[in-house]
């Protein structure tokens, strides 16, 4: 079932959200060579606690830490992600991080009252299809709200004019998944790492976004990272 939310229950998950989005900011001033993932999930359970709200992904099908990074506050999750590169990167890894970055916003463009989901996977596919990259079938994007995940699937792929119709009151989490080499990937054996089949770079964005008439409405925010992050080689533009 997909659940539209009301005015007041989208001003919740806009509140989670900007407590989301600092805790990004928070967890990138510690991002550097040599710190370890368990330190940066502390930070971020941390942070998230002192602020009142709850890390969703902690125990989530035993999921055993904070990062992932999504926000329960008031009874509404905020979902998003941010890839950083650490230490000195190549160009074709930051050229992949960009390309991924702005196919996010663009597929954020047909989050739009009348269109369907497809419009949304077809502008992220075409977008990096184009620039030589290859997209993830195995994980999409979802609706957010009083569950973590919700109805419907957004893939990052897909067809113009197919899918469910988008209605406005939808809180969807677009977060395109694309790699620099095949499409294909694979889980670990913890039942948690994925890892593309090939072992080349892959890159993650997403927001949390509410489907409007004309324009979507972004949620969540990458403007506290990028405070953090300016001129470092953390930073990554758009363009």
């Amino acid at each position: 079932m997909i659940y539209l939310k009301t005015e007041e229950e989208i001003n919740l998950i806009k509140v989670s959200a900007q407590i989301l989005g600092k805790a990004h900011a928070e967890v990138a001033t510690w991002v550097k060579p040599g710190v370890t993932t368990g330190k940066l999930d502390a930070v971020a359970e941390e942070y998230i606690r002192d602020n009142g709200g709850i890390p969703s992904f902690k125990g989530f099908n035993k999921f055993p830490a904070s990062l992932c990074i999504s926000v329960k506050l008031n009874g509404y999750h905020s979902d998003s992600a941010y890839t950083y590169p650490v230490g000195e990167v190549s160009k074709e890894v930051m050229n992949l991080l960009t390309a991924t970055k702005k196919s996010l916003y663009k597929g954020i463009e047909q989050a739009v009252d009348g269109l369907r989901i497809g419009d949304i996977g077809h502008a992220v596919q075409s977008y990096v299809e184009d620039r030589g990259y290859t997209v993830v079938r195995e994980l999409v994007g979802h609706g957010v709200g009083r569950d973590l995940h919700e109805a419907p699937e957004v893939p990052n792929y897909g067809k113009r004019g197919k899918g469910i119709r988008l209605r406005e009151g939808m809180v969807l989490a677009i977060e395109p998944m694309i790699n620099l080499g095949t499409k294909g990937v694979v889980q670990e054996r913890d039942g948690w790492t994925i890892r593309t089949n090939d072992r080349k770079y892959s890159a993650h964005f997403e927001h949390t976004v509410v489907v409007r008439k004309g324009k979507a409405e972004i949620l969540t925010t990458f403007d506290y990272i990028e405070k953090v992050t300016a001129n470092t080689s953390l930073m990554v533009e758009v363009q």
